[in-house]
């Protein structure tokens, strides 16, 4: 088991190395084959106010004047020794700019993660085993999380929590309230997902026959769910966590807009209006880099929740799950 498991692992991590440097050269290609040249543009625009000899330079830094199968080795090199290159609008080194915001944006998708799967599995539990008319109602909570925009969810805390109650400042964007109130707003559509799948697989584990044998012994509804069916419900909102990364990123952009606070997704903003395509780019590899790196984690560790998973045809989670 170690030795097919080490092997396993290492095949994993090769994969996942493969999958982001075909991001970033995907996303290169794309902007390379966009009509027109959205780097020279911006460079030779009298209103961002470059003199010849930046213009020159980062022409030369980039290769611009060179053909583009040149550019793509240079940036692939680059990239692969962590230089992500220098901003068009600030002259700044793009890795810096990203250290500066990261913190921000992971401490409020971390916070949201937590978030989600302590509501998601409060809903489970509780549509498991609070009577009626309560844990039935709780059934229709994960629906009406997905159709509610993260947005409005977001509108409406601030409404109530921030001028009605008065529990946060609204313009104090970091401050801890207002980082609760913002993952809240970020982890309660995350939450209807694994809420779905843990209710779903709850209710499937409690008819097994086991699960009646074990009521019929007389062991209570809690040491039955403790014991018995809480891990094999478990495992396939392992697969759910590890898809749900590329949505806590996305919803981070809209989420800091609208409590105003500073992170990727201020920063995606701004670069998106000054057409920093260096920025832009650097954006797209870390968040292929943390969904690649999340999804490894994951298959990394369901064979050692799972022992039906096969280490030679790979985890197919879900299906292994069922």
């Amino acid at each position: 088991m170690n030795g097919d498991y080490a092997g396993y692992a290492l095949r994993r991590a090769g994969q996942a190395v493969v999958v982001v440097l075909l991001a970033y050269v995907f996303t290169f290609v794309v902007i390379s084959v966009l009509p027109g040249d959205p780097v020279t543009a911006t460079l030779r625009n009298p209103e961002n106010g470059f003199s010849e000899e930046e213009i020159a330079r980062i022409v030369a830094y980039y290769g611009l004047d060179q053909p583009v199968y040149v550019q793509l080795w240079e940036a692939l090199s680059r990239f692969l020794v962590g230089d992500l290159g220098l901003s068009l609008r600030s002259d700044r080194p793009v890795a810096d700019m990203l250290t500066e915001v990261l913190g921000s944006t992971l401490a409020l998708a971390g916070t949201a993660l937590v978030v989600a799967v302590l509501l998601a599995f409060g809903i489970a539990f509780g549509a498991q085993y609070l009577p009626r008319p309560f844990g039935p109602a709780l059934r229709a909570f994960p629906s009406l999380f997905l159709s509610v925009p993260n947005f409005l969810i977001g509108l409406l805390l601030i409404q109530l929590l921030s001028f009605q109650l008065g529990l946060f400042r609204a313009i104090d964007a970091d401050s801890p309230t207002a980082t609760f109130v913002a993952a809240l707003t970020l982890g309660i559509p995350v939450s209807a997902q694994i809420a779905e799948v843990l209710i779903a697989n709850l209710d499937h584990e409690a008819r097994q026959e086991y699960a009646t044998v074990a009521r019929s012994r007389g062991l209570g509804r809690w040491a039955l769910l403790l014991r018995h069916l809480l891990k094999p419900s478990s495992l396939p909102v392992v697969t759910v966590l590890a898809l749900t990364v590329g949505e806590l990123l996305g919803g981070a952009v809209i989420t800091e807009a609208v409590f105003g606070r500073t992170g990727i997704g201020s920063l995606v903003e701004r670069s998106v209006a000054m057409q920093d395509l260096p920025v832009l780019q650097a954006v797209v590899a870390l968040a292929a880099v943390v969904f690649v790196v999340v999804n490894l984690v994951a298959d990394l560790v369901y064979p050692l929740l799972d022992p039906r998973v096969s280490l030679q045809a790979g985890p197919e989670r879900g299906a292994a799950a069922r």
